[in-house]
């Protein structure tokens, strides 16, 4: 039986994980567990490392510009949750012997691009081709940050009360690269000016802008109390690991979550929930509740679609999901969808 493609199941990575992770160390504020975007390790002079790691991919469907922008994107889109812009990245490739010379230059030009727009330094890492290595997944990075102890925000500082805000919407992820890798298909299933829609998903990847300007309200008391990336698993599986980072329960109504007509047709002709599948580019926050408001209106300035979809309650009250006619609660993440659709498209030959 071939193992399940993607991120680790929760109880497998508790299981093989999360109990062997070497030595303690007292400096290690947060550390690895569901939904921690971020590793925190405490410096001297009031000051915090923020740590986050990622792999680097290059999908040849997508190219190797769009491949070196995604990847990039995916680590300061993590980083980024702590309230703070990235200034530091590490990277390791690992390429495959068929990568050549004029194919790594392209990858690499772009994620030098992409790294001078955020004014993100690269500080080193490694470079070689190896047998064995393949697409997608080329090697792996780490970004960083140092900012100051008492400001920055993670996912376990989520407390009873706050509002649960969204931006953009669901199924990001999922409805740029599945246009973009099957386009005959979407054209001929809904036309092109649906398909150029769909496409352009791709260019709101990133959470960059949406983090850093709901922070300027204010970061803890003063506004956004945690944030987290939305990726494999979707908008449910974010819920679930938020709850679990920060040991709360969670009330969620569907009805108020963004899911774009774009969205919803591409999960359609996949056969896949909107709500569980890839969405890089969708940023989940908790606010304190007389600071939504705010929050809205400095995304609603930069024409950032944004969304109240709850509060986050006592983990006693446990974690529900409000729909149209039932009240149930939010189950434990499974495989994303995402990766059983793509390869089923592939095998069965679309284009």
């Amino acid at each position: 039986m071939m193992n399940e493609i993607g991120k680790f199941s929760f109880d497998l990575i508790e299981k093989l994980v999360y109990s062997k992770l070497g030595a303690e160390r007292a400096e290690v504020l947060v550390g690895p567990g569901a939904g921690r975007d971020n590793a925190v390790i405490q410096l001297k002079g009031g000051q915090v490392l923020i740590a986050t790691a990622d792999p680097l991919s290059v999908i040849p469907a997508l190219g190797f510009k769009d491949s070196a922008y995604i990847s990039v994107h995916l680590l300061a889109s993590d980083l980024v949750t702590c309230g703070f812009a990235p200034q530091f990245f590490m990277v390791n490739f690992n390429l495959p012997p068929q990568m050549s010379d004029d194919e790594f230059e392209e990858y690499w030009r772009t994620i030098d691009a992409e790294c001078r727009k955020l004014d993100v330094a690269i500080v080193g890492g490694h470079t070689g081709r190896y047998e064995g290595s393949d697409y997608t997944v080329v090697g792996g990075g780490v970004m960083m940050a140092v900012v100051p102890e008492n400001r920055y925000v993670a996912s376990t500082m989520a407390r009873p009360g706050d509002v649960i805000m969204m931006t953009k919407g669901v199924a990001i992820a999922t409805t740029g690269i599945l246009s973009r890798v099957f386009p005959q298909t979407v054209k001929k299933t809904f036309g092109f000016d649906f398909l150029k829609k769909a496409q352009r998903y791709l260019d709101d990847f990133s959470v960059v802008e949406d983090a850093l300007i709901s922070a300027t309200v204010g970061l803890r008391d003063d506004g956004v109390t945690s944030m987290h990336d939305v990726t494999e698993g979707g908008l449910l599986g974010a819920l679930y690991e938020l709850s679990e980072a920060s040991n709360t329960g969670l009330e969620v109504d569907l009805s108020k979550v963004i899911v774009t007509e774009e969205a919803k047709q591409i999960c359609q002709l996949f056969k896949i929930s909107p709500y569980t599948t890839l969405s890089e580019g969708t940023l989940l926050l908790t606010v304190k509740a007389e600071m939504a408001s705010a929050v809205q209106q400095v995304l609603d300035l930069k024409g950032i679609k944004n969304a109240a979809i709850g509060k986050i309650t006592d983990a006693q009250q446990d974690r529900w999901i409000i729909g149209e006619d039932k009240r149930e609660l939010l189950k434990k993440p499974a495989a994303d969808p995402y990766w059983k659709a793509y390869w089923t498209a592939c095998h069965e030959g679309w284009k």
